[in-house]
C-alpha cells in the first residue's frame, strides 16, 4: 500500500545519485534552486561500487590543464577525481567514494534507499510514488540506474551466460578456458583480466571494435583498451573472433557448447560471459516520452520530453542528432541545461551557470552543445 506523504511540493525531484544524479544536483545549487531532493534505491555511487573489482575507468583523470577543462571525470566544477582519488583510472569504488565525498561536500540532499516505482503527471506537476510514499514535484529529472539492468537475448540461450556486471572479482572465477561474448570495452576488460591470471580466452563480436578507425570512443574502443590488448598475455592468451555472431548457447550434459555464425562450436565447462550491455532505466519513464527513430528517448533542446513537460532526461541515455553522450564528460555538458530551463521556469536568473562555459557548455546552442570535438 502506498503511503500518501506530506503535501511539500519539490520544485525538482532527481532520480538516481550516480554521476549524472549527483553532478545535475551540484549544478541545481549553481543554479539557486535550493527546495530539491535527490533520491536513490541503493546508495550513491552503487552503480559504480558493483563494478568487478578489477574493473577502471578507460577515460583517464587528471587535474586540470593549462587552458582550464576539467577533470574528464569530474562531475562538478571544482572537483576533481584524479586529485582527490591520486589515481589516473579510478576503480568503480573509488569513484564511488569521489561522488560520496561530493555529495557530503555539496551538502546535497539525497535520500538513500527509497526505490522509485513510477513517475506521473498529475495536474501541473508530477507524483513520484515510491516504495514507501508519494512525492510530489514541479519537475521531475530522471537520472538513474543505466547500468543496473543487465542485458540478455539477442541469441538462443543467451540467459545460460554470466553478465560481466555480475562478477565482484575476477579472482574467483574457476576454471582454465573461457569464452566471452562480445568485444567492446567490458568484453575486453574481462578477456584482459582473465587473461592476466594465466586463463585461456575466446573472445566473440559480431564486429571489430578494435579496428574501427573512429576518433570518438562512443563508436571505437579506448587507447587505454588498446594498450592492453597489446600486452604479451592478452596476446598469447585471447584468441579474438572478430564479425563473428553467436547464434547459440546450450547446456550439453556438464558443458556450454556455444555455436558461432558459420558453424563453429566450442565447448567450455563454465559459464560463457556476456558482455551485452544494460537495458538502462529509462524504460522505467518511457511513457512519458516520445521515441526517436533508433529508439531512444526524443529531447527538446532542454533535455525536457516533447510529450510531457516538466519531465528531463540526464545521464549516458541522452541522444541528440547523431551525437552520443554516453560518458561522463559528454553528458555533464548536459547538466547546466537543464539546470537552466528549469531555473528559468521557477523564475531565477541562473547567473552562476555562466561558468560552466569553462566546460564548453554552450547554453543556448545545440549544435555547438554536442559537437565531438569539444568533449
Amino acid at each position: 500500500m502506498i503511503r500518501t506523504g506530506s503535501e511539500h511540493v519539490y520544485d525538482v525531484v532527481v532520480v538516481g545519485a550516480g554521476a549524472a544524479g549527483v553532478g545535475v544536483a551540484v549544478t541545481l545549487q549553481h543554479a539557486g534552486i535550493e527546495n530539491f531532493v535527490v533520491l536513490d534505491r541503493h546508495t550513491v555511487g552503487a552503480s559504480f561500487a558493483s563494478w568487478p573489482a578489477e574493473t577502471r575507468f578507460i577515460t583517464p583523470s587528471y587535474a586540470t590543464n593549462s587552458i582550464g577543462m576539467l577533470d574528464l571525470n569530474s562531475i562538478a566544477i571544482g572537483t576533481s577525481p584524479a586529485y582527490s582519488l591520486g589515481v589516473e583510472h579510478p576503480t568503480g569504488e573509488d569513484y564511488a567514494a569521489y561522488l560520496r565525498a561530493v555529495a557530503q561536500f555539496f551538502e546535497l540532499p539525497v535520500r538513500q534507499e527509497v526505490d522509485v516505482l513510477q513517475v506521473a503527471k498529475v495536474g501541473g506537476g508530477f507524483r513520484i510514488e515510491t516504495a514507501d510514499e508519494s512525492l510530489q514535484a514541479k519537475h521531475v529529472i530522471w537520472a538513474a540506474g543505466e547500468f543496473q539492468y543487465p542485458r540478455f537475448g539477442g541469441f538462443v540461450g543467451s540467459e545460460l551466460c554470466r553478465h560481466t556486471a555480475t562478477i565482484a572479482s575476477y579472482d574467483e572465477l574457476e576454471g582454465d578456458d573461457f569464452i566471452v561474448v562480445g568485444g567492446y570495452e567490458s568484453g575486453v576488460d574481462a578477456a584482459y583480466h582473465l587473461a592476466c591470471r594465466d586463463k585461456r580466452v575466446c573472445l566473440f563480436d559480431k564486429d571489430c571494435p578494435w579496428e574501427e578507425e573512429s576518433s570518438d570512443p562512443s563508436d571505437a574502443l579506448s587507447p587505454f583498451t588498446l594498450e592492453r590488448m597489446r600486452e604479451d598475455q592478452f596476446v598469447e592468451q585471447v584468441e579474438l573472433f572478430p564479425n563473428t555472431p553467436i547464434e547459440s548457447v546450450a547446456r550439453v550434459d556438464t558443458v556450454y557448447e556455444v555455436t558461432a555464425q558459420g558453424g563453429r562450436r566450442l565447448r567450455t565447462p563454465v559459464p560463457p560471459l556476456l558482455a551485452g550491455g544494460f537495458e538502462g532505466s529509462q524504460r522505467l519513464v518511457a511513457d512519458l516520452f516520445e521515441r526517436r527513430e533508433d529508439g531512444s528517448l526524443l529531447l527538446s533542446e532542454d533535455d525536457e520530453s516533447t510529450l510531457v513537460p516538466g519531465v528531463f532526461l540526464c545521464g549516458p541515455a541522452v541522444r541528440h542528432n547523431e551525437h552520443v553522450f554516453c560518458f561522463i564528460f559528454k553528458y555533464r555538458q548536459r547538466f547546466a541545461v537543464v539546470a537552466k530551463a528549469i531555473a528559468t521556469s521557477l523564475g531565477l536568473p541562473a547567473e552562476d551557470l555562466e561558468e560552466y562555459r569553462k566546460w564548453g557548455m554552450y547554453l543556448d546552442d545545440l549544435s555547438c552543445c554536442g559537437v565531438q570535438c569539444a568533449c
